[in-house]
């Protein structure tokens, strides 16, 4: 039976985001890195519950020739080092590519949820940007936005708003265990 999981944006979810002029920016090798605060109680706390922690991530940085793929994968190895991550998905591609992969799309969602026989209908999709919730959304997840205050677009509708991967945690929990029972209380 496919289970439910937790998917979670990378920058500004797991570890802080580099903010210039308003907008966020990923670090550009491990020595940025910086875990947000709460995040890696945060993901104890989800992976003690029995989810799968999933990153879903944009780096369009590679594709724009600003960023050295190596760098990135090394950003996610020191990330899959710090935290019980399960599996890391990365989009190098930028939005001309017009791959199936770059939030707002789901592809990240849909290959995870059939590499890992994952349960979209019943996991919780936690990002900072608008591509993020709306990547979530499409893939039929439920939305955490955690609002950083970025001077960008916000995303329409998301199930919460929380300033931390931590302030959500309860939230998940309650979302994930209130979708695993069927109506009629059974499991």
């Amino acid at each position: 039976m496919s289970r439910a999981a937790v998917f979670l944006d990378r920058d500004g979810v797991l570890n802080r985001a580099l903010v210039r002029g308003g907008q966020p920016h990923p670090p550009s090798e491990p020595g940025e890195l910086d875990l947000e605060p709460g995040a890696s109680e945060a993901c104890d706390l989800l992976a003690a519950a029995g989810l799968p922690l999933v990153v879903f991530t944009n780096q369009p940085d590679v594709a724009r020739g600003t960023t050295d793929r190596l760098a990135v994968e090394e950003i996610n190895d020191a990330l899959r080092a710090a935290l019980p991550l399960t599996a890391v998905y990365t989009c190098f591609h930028d939005d001309a590519d017009a791959c199936h992969c770059r939030k707002p799309k789901p592809g990240l969602l849909l290959d995870a949820a059939r590499d890992l026989d994952l349960d979209l209908r019943r996991s919780v999709a936690v990002g900072d940007r608008w591509r993020d919730v709306e990547a979530g959304r499409a893939a039929g997840c439920a939305t955490v936005f955690i609002n950083h205050g970025y001077a960008e677009r916000r995303p329409t509708d998301p199930d919460l708003v929380a300033g931390s991967l931590r302030e959500a945690v309860s939230w998940i929990l309650a979302r994930v265990n209130a979708a695993t029972i069927e109506p009629g209380g059974q499991e």
